[in-house]
């Protein structure tokens, strides 16, 4: 049962990662316990198969736009038209909560109050990605992130190394992890075939997919790679010469390639959570992984762990598993128990114990003192 307070969510999303199955995935859980949730999204339009999934998992409603997100190269104008496009439909929704999954928007003046989940981050990226600090030329993102994370009034991550990343680079007190869940039925195992599998976008540096194809050249098994090749802004995309490469790939597809691939290859540089991890860990796949705080974190004693930079190693890795059923039905079987415990009901509990505390609480701004005139 809901709590009689709580009836609506607003929650913003993009359409161009992880987030949009993520939303999807809490927007049906929710429904389930009798909450509407309304989706605003930016980035580009949701596709036909995108709006056909909002519709099965119950969205209340889509309101769709094609502003740039903060992180994406000169957004800050279409961040300021978006700030009061998402007021408008705060005014007619009459939310109970706001859920932002993008911290930035928390500055707002918003009339509920408001959850900020920090799904990644720019500055984390550049530091584990380029292993430098992000370059003067993202200062204004992090004062906008800083500031929005400051004015909401609940922070979350969904491991502990992000939200402790968070509270480091953005001057976060407190906030609480709630990982990520996912519905277990579209990846029931099917018989495993000899091949390795890989999901990511190919042009991004911290998916490190590139990593995989230089290991690929004389396995003993293919390595098929699905994924957007062509970067957002244009320009020169990747070329794979070893894995065999997929293209962009329905969710549909690539839960039918996991189902059916012995190995999942994640290579990454840098991964806050790794949704793409726990479906492969639902379909039965044995884990090669990078070894992350946020991977070790959810996946410790349930994979083979290798560093990002060593491609011997990862290459001797998913060799070693090819030449070892044993070990890699074991594996498998260990990770598929660890990913039973990551749903999306769990998720839902836990945002509903967050929505509930903030509406019993107060909102934030509400508590702020007038100035004297």
């Amino acid at each position: 049962m809901r709590p009689a307070a709580l009836r609506r969510v607003l929650m913003t999303a993009d359409t161009v990662g992880g987030v949009w199955t993520y939303a999807l995935d809490l927007t049906r859980a929710l429904r389930q316990r009798g909450v509407e949730v309304f989706l605003a999204t930016m980035g580009a339009k949701a596709s036909p198969q995108q709006q056909k999934a909002a519709q099965a998992a119950g969205v209340a409603g889509l309101a769709e736009s094609t502003l740039r997100l903060p992180w994406m190269e000169q957004p800050w104008q279409d961040v300021e038209v978006a700030g009061d496009w998402l007021l408008d439909i705060a005014e007619r929704v009459q939310p109970d909560v706001i859920h932002l999954n993008e911290p930035v928007f928390g500055k707002l003046d918003w009339p509920a109050p408001t959850v900020a989940v920090v799904h990644s981050c720019v500055l984390s990226w550049w530091e584990n990605v380029r292993n430098a600090p992000a370059p003067a030329e993202w200062n204004r993102y992090r004062e906008e992130m800083r500031h929005g994370l400051l004015e909401t009034d609940e922070v979350v991550a969904p491991s502990t190394w992000m939200l402790d990343t968070v509270r480091r680079l953005y001057e976060v007190r407190g906030g609480r992890v709630i990982p990520n869940g996912r519905d277990p039925d579209m990846f029931t195992p099917e018989a495993k075939q000899p091949f390795v599998f890989a999901a990511g976008r190919l042009w991004d540096q911290a998916k490190n997919l590139g990593a995989l194809d230089r290991v690929a050249k004389g396995l003993e098994w293919p390595v098929y790679v699905a994924g957007e090749s062509q970067h957002p802004a244009g320009g020169e995309h990747p070329r794979f010469k070893h894995c065999r490469t997929l293209g962009p790939l329905p969710a549909e597809d690539v839960a039918a390639w996991l189902r059916r691939a012995s190995i999942y290859a994640f290579p990454a540089k840098y991964e806050p959570f790794g949704l793409s991890v726990l479906e492969a860990a639902l379909a039965g796949c044995t884990l090669v992984l990078s070894d992350l705080p946020t991977l070790r974190e959810l996946w410790d004693g349930a994979a083979v762990f290798v560093s990002p930079d060593e491609q011997p190693t990862l290459r001797l890795a998913i060799q070693s598993l090819i030449a070892d059923s044993g070990l890699r039905n074991a594996l498998a079987m260990r990770a598929r128990r660890r990913a039973a415990e990551l749903t999306p009901e769990r998720m839902a509990r836990a945002y509903l114990e967050v929505y509930t505390g903030l509406l019993a609480g107060g909102h934030r701004r509400a508590k702020e003192p007038a100035c004297a005139s």
